[in-house]
């Protein structure tokens, strides 16, 4: 087993004004040449949003677009005709293709929105555009890992077009229990949203994220009541 960790404080870090965003990986003006990607996952940002505020209308292609609301919620606009909201308890995926034009906001007047951004390369490119959203509350499980992501159309959860599975975890303190990979070349990047867990007797806090590879499995412990995201990716090299 090989692991790359990436503590909280290290993460790339913009201030601009209304956004604060912190960048597991290189984004913008956050270069880091020893931590552009993780496999096909290329962007992991973990957004504050102000009151009334976003990111005006702008374009993507050939990505995997994953929104996951933290709380608050976001406004969403995009030149598929899609328009509505995404609210903490959901996720959103976008699969830009061939190229997508799109909005995001906060919906709310008086209070922040936190989100995580997080883009996967995808398997096939130049596909036709496509976005879905669901709710996870029909599928989220006290002390378990529930899958809310994967490459298969009619699997639980969304789905993108890449090998990749992410998964949820609301784990009281004490929970422990073994994640094994879909698919044994791939790896995993663990991303800490809150408390304290244990992986391979390595002490992981709020907002760190660990990668790893190089193994089918391993043991989580929740140290502390702990939420926690699981992402299982092919290992591509840029």
């Amino acid at each position: 087993m090989k692991t790359v960790l990436h503590k909280a404080e290290s993460r790339g870090y913009a201030d601009h004004g209304w956004l604060k965003a912190y960048h597991s990986f290189s984004f913008a003006n956050y270069y880091n040449p020893d931590n552009i990607h993780f496999g096909a996952l290329r962007v992991l940002n973990d957004d504050t949003i102000d009151a009334g505020k976003g990111f005006d209308t702008h374009p993507h292609e050939n990505m995997e677009i994953i929104t996951i609301p933290l709380s608050g919620e976001i406004e969403h606009k995009d030149s598929m005709g899609n328009s509505g909201v995404i609210s903490a308890g959901e996720i959103q995926v976008m699969s830009a293709g061939t190229g997508i034009q799109h909005s995001e906001f906060n919906e709310n007047q008086d209070k922040h929105l936190k989100v995580l951004q997080i883009w996967v390369f995808p398997n096939k490119k130049n596909v036709d555009p496509r976005y879905d959203q669901i709710s996870l509350k029909d599928i989220e499980k006290e002390n378990e890992l529930f899958q809310i992501l994967s490459p298969n159309k009619n699997d639980q959860g969304v789905w993108i077009h890449q090998n990749t599975w992410f998964y949820m975890g609301n784990l009281k303190q004490g929970w422990e229990g073994s994640f094994k990979l879909n698919e044994k070349n791939n790896g995993v990047y663990i991303f800490i949203i809150e408390g304290k867990i244990s992986i391979e007797n390595q002490e992981l806090h709020k907002r760190d994220g660990i990668g790893i590879t190089e193994t089918s499995d391993f043991t989580i412990i929740a140290l502390s009541d702990s939420r926690i995201l699981i992402m299982e990716v092919p290992m591509i090299n840029l």
